[in-house]
């Protein structure tokens, strides 16, 4: 046996996104006829993935870092734009509870 090879070296790989987070992803891409995720960062809190289903619908999950995040999307089957391209939002169809939530604070300022 040569010098040193009695040992192996390995790369460490990161741990695997957390189960819920997959299956909380992969549920809104089945339920919305599939979906693609913008990824956040906010700060202390990690990182927000913000879902867009084909039919317009969308949501948000969190994720301890952007990285988690990422391969959180990955493992679900859900691709990740890079940033907040003008056809992802055009698709976007907010609620009209959203729309009325989002009067409430503009009438209480």
């Amino acid at each position: 046996m040569a010098d040193g090879s009695d040992s192996t070296l390995t790369a460490d790989r990161p741990a695997p996104p957390p189960s819920d987070l997959v299956a909380g992803i992969r549920s809104f891409a089945a339920g919305h006829g599939g979906a693609k995720a913008v990824i956040e960062y906010v700060g202390r809190r990690g990182a927000r993935i913000v879902l867009v289903g084909q039919d317009g619908a969308w949501a948000d999950q969190f994720a301890d870092d952007t990285d988690v995040a990422r391969r959180a999307c990955e493992s679900a089957g859900v691709e990740v734009e890079n940033e907040w391209e003008r056809e992802l939002m055009e698709q976007m169809r907010p609620s009209n509870d959203l729309w009325r939530s989002m009067a409430r604070r503009s009438l209480a300022r």
